[in-house]
């Protein structure tokens, strides 16, 4: 079941409006030691590589590439203060970051909520409280409107029926619509329970969505928005989350031959390691998936940049260079 294929992968500038339009600059205070967080017990959120650990409850410049600043600021896993007595768990939201062609796309973050059974609910709340996460990172947006409720969530079958009010399908272009409907299929997906997940609006399944009418044909799985994931889609580590190390660095992408490089830089832009991955498949319909464990070293934790890219088939110049803030740590 897929939506209509008359889309497009959204023009540059639009998507830089809808930064400009939705971030704020964020301060963050000095370093401290990763935060460990209680396992859970839930069983419909899979445990996951490193980085469900978030990175300290501090955030990195908006690049990414420079230590903290001085003044205090809540960190991207929105995680409490330690003197609030409140047991947690990780959860990832789904939001865009800006760049250009083949670099824009959907983009994990990791987010720390109350502990709950609700597990599906909590995410999609934390997903439209994205004030957090979008004051941190000025280089994260969201397509989804201000003012968007969540109705009613359940799961049956794999299917994860989610009402929202009419908020959600208000305002912006056919871009902007398929990015929000990719922002909850993705946040819903995470879990093992859901493979797929229906709209409902107002308590009416969407038929067609938006001011543009875009068609869902029933439920939307993840394979639904190819188009507004970047070349390569780095799932894990999350935008702003502990890299491990060594690093474990999973997701898919669709580039020439299947080769593209991945390299962590520390805090300083130095580049501590720069190797060669692959993804199961490089001219396929379907986007192919990698799974690479990378090595670094380095003296003391700091926050650095995980970066992906791929070679110029022309000349070997580096492409579609995407970075993310990691939280980076000696080795073990």
């Amino acid at each position: 079941m897929k939506p209509n294929r008359h889309r497009s992968i959204l023009p540059i500038l639009a998507l830089s409006c809808l930064v400009v339009a939705t971030a704020a600059c964020s301060t963050s205070g000095s370093l401290g030691a990763v935060p460990t967080t209680p396992p859970s017990s839930v069983p419909s959120i899979d445990s996951g590589p490193p980085d469900e650990t978030p990175a300290p409850s501090i955030g990195p410049s908006p690049t990414g590439s420079a230590g903290p600043s001085t003044s205090p600021s809540v960190g991207p896993s929105g995680a409490p203060s330690p003197s609030t007595p409140v047991e947690t768990m990780v959860i990832r939201a789904y939001y865009v970051l800006n760049g250009g062609v083949g670099v824009a796309g959907l983009v994990p973050t990791l987010r720390v909520v109350p502990k709950t059974t609700g597990v599906a609910r909590a995410a999609m709340e934390a997903l439209l409280d994205s004030d957090k996460v979008r004051d941190t990172y000025p280089q994260i947006a969201t397509a989804i409107p201000s003012g968007t409720k969540l109705l009613g969530i359940s799961i049956k079958n794999g299917v994860a029926t989610v009402d929202l009010s009419r908020d959600f399908e208000s305002g912006g272009g056919s871009a902007s619509a398929f990015y929000r409907l990719g922002q909850v299929v993705h946040t819903l997906t995470q879990f093992s329970t859901v493979r797929s997940v229906l709209f409902q609006v107002e308590g009416e399944t969407v038929t067609t969505f938006g001011p543009e009418g875009i068609v869902l044909e029933g439920p939307q799985a993840r394979r639904d928005f190819q188009d507004q994931l970047p070349t390569i889609f780095v799932d894990r580590p999350a935008f702003g989350a502990a890299a491990g190390n060594p690093a474990r660095v999973t997701g898919n992408a669709q580039v020439f031959e299947a080769t593209f490089r991945v390299a962590i830089l520390d805090g300083s832009g130095k580049v501590l390691t720069d190797q060669q991955a692959m993804s199961t498949c490089g001219a396929c319909e379907v986007r192919g998936t990698f799974d690479v464990t990378v090595r670094y070293d380095v003296p003391k934790a700091q926050w650095g940049r995980l970066r992906v890219y791929y070679g110029s088939a022309k000349d070997g110049s580096p492409q579609g260079i995407r970075d993310y803030p990691v939280w980076l740590t000696p080795a073990g």
